[in-house]
């Protein structure tokens, strides 16, 4: 790992604009983005030569590098679980590129999940094995095992819905000071949070992400090649997967603390390979599918002792100026859900010092994929 320190930068970022519903194909969404990240960093189309995604992405690698007139590519992968693969794509590239498998890489997802289908609603293909222990039982999307989770967590530590809001109220208000975000100018209070509809109790409609049309992309290269290009770099300064053992995915059934999640696993890794620590972070970007994945990362990547991820929301913690300022475009609850992908280009703005939200001399970023699933998380420094 001391390979991967510091080795590499992002140094380019691009996002498309974010809708419930957007005319474009994947495709076209994906190209747009990379071509954005590439523009931004001054990189021309043909000097990538590797590509990372996700499992789920759509549109593959072939496409996009005939679209675009890339090179020859020379590194490509596709990572895993969803929500799960964000930070790890990146995590890849800086790994290819830092044992000089590669020079340029760029990592995408675009998504049309606004517009498109909900996947648990295919009723006619045979359930994956771990799924056979859940939907039978009316757990058949992922709010309704989170909700376990989150219940179980209420149950054991005392975490109430008034925690809970603290989290989609810090994701609402830095929407609404990003023109991007879909939520942007729509406030949120507390009457409106707690009069809202369920979802899946004790998830009510705003603990719950948006469903978003949209694409993001950037761009990685080496430390010393980033040093030339057009914008600041970002050093990815540690980078980290996690599966724990006998995980299921969500509900955790088979471990023996559900509770601990892959987060823990990630985390461990992350900081025993970083010269940083959970009190060096200047602000974080965690990912925030459901608010009740908030008070699980908090402890699991080490800010707060087991059990007190609730009470960490108290008191603006998350807000600007507080002890951890977090998702400052608006997270996955307010800005947009494209399988956390905006979680790593706002902490690419916030070290550059662009955000529409800025943390003051921020110098440090945690990034974080999905939790309840097989999870990845980057330290990004300036």
């Amino acid at each position: 790992m001391a390979v991967l320190k510091d080795a590499t930068a992002i140094v380019g970022i691009g996002q498309t604009p974010f809708a419930k519903r957007l005319p474009e194909s994947e495709r076209a969404l994906a190209c747009r983005a990379i071509l954005a990240a590439l523009d931004d960093a001054g990189i021309a189309p043909d000097e990538v030569d590797a590509l990372a995604s996700y499992t789920m992405e759509e549109t593959d690698e072939v496409e996009v590098a005939k679209a675009l007139g890339l090179g020859d590519l020379t590194f490509f992968s596709k990572v895993g679980y969803g929500g799960g693969g964000s930070c790890a794509t990146v995590a890849h590239l800086a790994a290819a590129i830092a044992t000089g498998q590669a020079t340029v890489g760029v990592a995408w997802r675009s998504r049309k999940r606004g517009s498109g289908p909900r996947p648990w609603k295919n009723t006619a293909v045979q359930l994956p094995t771990p799924a056979q222990w859940t939907r039978p039982y009316g757990l058949l999307r992922p709010a309704d095992e989170i909700a376990m989770l989150a219940r179980r967590h209420m149950h054991e530590y005392g975490t109430t819905r008034d925690h809970l809001f603290n989290v989609a109220l810090a994701c609402r208000n830095r929407a609404n000071q990003n023109p991007a975000a879909i939520m942007y100018e729509r406030p949120l209070t507390r009457e409106m949070y707690m009069n809202s509809r369920w979802i899946s109790e004790p998830l009510c409609l705003f603990d719950n992400c948006l469903e978003t049309d949209g694409a993001l992309a950037c761009v990685v290269v080496s430390a010393e090649r980033a040093r030339d290009c057009r914008r600041t770099p970002v050093y990815v300064h540690s980078a980290a997967q996690g599966l724990p053992a006998q995980h299921h995915g969500m509900v955790n059934y088979w471990n023996d603390d559900p509770l601990t999640g892959p987060a823990w696993t990630a985390a461990r890794h992350l900081w025993k390979h970083a010269d940083l620590a959970p009190d060096d972070i200047d602000v974080a970007q965690i990912y925030d599918a459901f608010t009740a994945l908030i008070p699980l990362s908090l402890e699991g990547y080490g800010f707060c002792a087991r059990g007190e991820g609730g009470a960490f929301t108290e008191g603006g913690a998350l807000e600007m100026g507080g002890r951890l300022p977090l998702n400052t475009s608006g997270g996955g609850l307010s800005e947009a859900y494209v399988h956390g992908f905006n979680l790593i280009t706002e902490g690419v703005r916030q070290l550059r010092g662009t955000s529409t939200a800025q943390v003051p001399d921020a110098a440090t970023c945690l990034v974080t994929a999905g939790e309840g699933v097989p999870t990845s998380a980057l330290l990004l420094r300036n």
